[in-house]
């Protein structure tokens, strides 16, 4: 059995649609399991909705009308047959949406974000499904929430590993093509999502339960790329890659690949193939357990707006293990997602990312203890296997406001 992933960008419009039912109909007879994002930007969309729904009321209306209006230009174009059943599906799905949001009394912004922004990934294998069963191409829709099962940490949602794979295991006894959504989870009846672009670690994880013998991630790029080609020119790609090798990568922050999603691969030496869903039969990117495929090239990966905060004892006095245990205990309450770390006798840095914007609560708990200053909107550059081109290259011409190098890995931080 294989796994597919196709992320929103590969099914933002009907065409993208028609060709990942062009990939699947390549591959129907080995029954992959696919894992499918939401739409395009559906996801910002529903981030407005979020936005609206607890500060603008006003726009709330309208910000849902936009979700509909975009899923149901996609289904005009797809299928022909206007009383076909899908375009009552997709209504009954943003009504479901309505309805959470008149019932809701939570005011926990983690909590809502969690319940509304799924709606993405249902609308967009609803539409999906449909249209493959209409093309003959046979599959069943999985309600994912009803296999990954999660603790209550909204929005970065850790797994129940053995309910989770107890679950899943069952779906080896057919033979059909299995449809269901990325990033999902649940914890009880309540959503919860798995981070950001957390569909390659659904991908994952149903690898992982089902022993799978690869995972495909269906991408915009040619593969892995030695660089973001939205910042550098001339990006290559990486035909081979060791898990070591992947996972460095995706800590630093390469988004090609979610950084969860190779642990569970790797535990079952399960292959993961990167491929371009514009040019499916060329080679892409090869990700397996050869400790030997590190690349021969500079890898370069780009993060913006990262937070600086530099400490400094109150009285002069050393910054030691107790105040770095502090200090990361602050971190972690606040779930500040840390890129960066440096330390000297008497002061701490760290580069970090505001993902659930508690950087005021962060700074006022450092305060307490310790002189804080920071310096926001900050960009992090590091470069795997750097050399002295790579160095040239990154740190011209910039503001650097700190900078780090190890035998592989070269960190700046500019402004």
């Amino acid at each position: 059995m294989n796994v597919f992933k196709f992320g929103g960008a590969s099914i933002k419009d009907a065409n993208g649609v028609k060709n990942l039912a062009a990939i699947l109909n390549e591959y129907s007879k080995t029954y992959p399991v696919v894992v499918i994002s939401a739409m395009g930007k559906t996801t910002n969309a529903l981030e407005d909705v979020i936005d609206n729904y607890l500060y603008h009321t006003s726009a709330l209306e309208a910000s849902i009308q936009v979700v509909l209006d975009y899923h149901n230009t996609i289904i005009s174009e797809l299928f022909l047959d206007s009383e076909d059943s899908i375009f009552i599906a997709i209504a009954s799905i943003i009504n479901d949406l309505k309805m959470f949001l008149k019932t809701n009394a939570s005011t926990d912004y983690n909590f809502v974000y969690d319940q509304i922004i799924g709606y993405g990934e249902l609308l967009s294998t609803t539409i999906v499904s449909r249209y493959l069963n209409v093309l003959g191409i046979q599959n069943k829709w999985l309600d994912v929430r009803k296999y990954i099962h999660t603790d209550a940490s909204y929005r970065r949602a850790n797994v129940n590993w053995e309910q989770t794979v107890k679950d899943i295991s069952t779906l080896q006894q057919h033979k059909i093509i299995y449809l269901t959504q990325g990033f999902l989870g649940a914890n009880g009846n309540c959503t919860t999502t798995l981070g950001r672009e957390g569909s390659d670690y659904t991908a994952a994880i149903f690898a992982y339960a089902l022993n799978a013998k690869s995972v495909t991630i269906w991408k915009d790029v040619p593969g892995v790329l030695n660089a973001d080609p939205r910042y550098f020119k001339d990006a290559q790609l990486l035909e081979q890659l060791s898990y070591s090798e992947a996972i460095e990568l995706a800590f630093y922050g390469a988004s090609v690949i979610h950084p969860k999603t190779l642990q569970p691969l790797h535990q079952k030496d399960i292959t993961l193939f990167v491929k371009s869903f514009l040019n499916p039969l060329s080679k892409g990117t090869k990700i397996n357990s050869d400790p030997g495929l590190v690349p021969a090239i500079p890898c370069y990966i780009v993060k913006k707006n990262q937070v600086l905060i530099q400490i400094s004892s109150l009285d002069f006095s050393y910054i030691v293990e107790e105040n770095i245990s502090d200090i990361f205990n602050i971190l972690h309450r606040f779930k500040m997602k840390v890129d960066l770390i440096q330390n000297s006798a008497i002061s701490f840095s760290v580069c970090v990312e505001d993902v659930f914007n508690n950087l005021k609560h962060v700074l006022e708990h450092f305060s307490v203890t310790y002189n804080v200053t920071y310096i926001p909107k900050v960009t992090l550059y590091t470069v795997r296997h750097y050399n002295s081109n790579a160095i040239n290259s990154i740190t011209k011409n910039k503001n650097i406001l700190l900078q780090q190098r190890t035998l592989d890995t070269l960190q700046i931080v500019t402004k």
